[in-house]
């Protein structure tokens, strides 16, 4: 052995930690397969809260976990062919969000673990037993469990629109919740003696249909309700919304920021960070059926009072008083 290279080894033998022989090789990877009904550059802010929760637990991507994206960017019927991607992959858990790419997952394997996040209802869609008892290889987080959110929707919009009677409710007939959530948000509407007018699009392309639609039919309101496609289009839906003079409320924060009204909902971020949880007792042994779905503790009521002064609205001090966020 040449000088030079002995004194090479033997300053790398000197590097290593009193009691190792070699450097130890790095633990092997898990592969967590993601898939989302949105779009990627819409998922950031989430996924980065996703990781921020595998970070507080050890899990660090790109050295003990590597993610596999995919994305359906808002086209639901691409999510089964997705998801059969990622099964192929044999990833060890699959982290899917939010209703739409859930559904996909659970109906693409009964073998892999899968984690949803962000989730409407799991139990009205059959994708859970139950929130306790999940069963099979699922479990997660949901966000709403039946008329609570809807309602309170609808009674924060009435409460901010002053002699508000009809509403428009925008959905998306694609998503696996609409029918559910169409037909609690009917039973919440009337409960506050509010008619509700109905409408469904699945493409961006259809939206100026259904705003004239909405103006034809006399409403004076629109809930629109949490969908990828709709975060995907918000900056349209405000624009739309605000030329026709319509206040909206929304189930998604990043819909207020662009020209919304009203928000009220879970926060999404904490969900994905929270579920991090989930895949660390999973990767851990844990099985599926044995962790409880867990749902939102607090939710969140935002009021962009600059586009209310820009409508002509005055919003009750009653209501800006109890909001966790106004903006001006």
């Amino acid at each position: 052995m040449r000088r030079r290279e002995l004194l090479a080894l033997i300053a790398g033998a000197a590097a290593l930690p009193v009691g190792a022989g070699a450097q130890p090789s790095p633990p092997q990877a898990y592969r967590i397969g993601f898939l989302g009904s949105g779009s990627r550059s819409g998922s950031a802010q989430y996924l980065e809260a996703f990781r921020q929760g595998l970070r507080e637990l050890a899990w660090i991507e790109g050295q003990n976990i590597v993610i596999d994206y995919r994305f359906a960017e808002g086209r639901f019927d691409r999510l089964p062919d997705l998801a059969a991607e990622l099964v192929r992959l044999k990833v060890d858990l699959i982290l899917a969000a939010p209703t739409p790419a859930a559904v996909a997952a659970v109906q693409s394997t009964k073998l892999i673990p899968i984690v949803f996040t962000n989730v409407g209802d799991p139990v009205g869609l059959g994708l859970i037993a139950s929130l306790a008892h999940p069963g099979r290889n699922v479990t997660g987080l949901a966000y709403s469990v039946g008329l609570e959110v809807f309602g309170k929707q609808l009674e924060l919009l009435k409460e901010a629109i002053s002699g508000l009677t009809r509403a428009a409710i925008l959905g998306n007939p694609a998503n696996p919740a609409h029918a559910l959530s169409i037909n609690n948000i009917k039973s919440a509407a009337l409960s506050l003696g509010l008619q509700p007018h109905l409408l469904g699009t699945r493409d961006p392309d259809e939206f100026e249909a259904a705003f004239a639609e909405m103006v034809k039919e006399g409403a004076s309101a629109l809930l629109v309700v949490a969908d990828s496609l709709f975060v995907l289009h918000r900056a349209r839906i405000a624009e739309l919304a605000i030329s026709h003079r319509l206040p909206t409320m929304h189930g998604i924060r990043e819909n207020v920021d662009v020209g919304g009204l009203l928000y009220y909902g879970h926060n999404a971020r904490d969900q994905f960070r929270r579920s991090a949880a989930f895949v660390d007792k999973i990767l851990k042994r844990s099985k599926p059926t044995d962790l409880p779905v867990q749902q939102p503790t607090k939710f969140e009521l935002v009021i962009n009072l600059k586009l209310a002064k820009a409508l002509g609205l005055t919003i009750p001090p009653t209501l800006l008083a109890r909001a966790d966020e106004v903006i001006e």
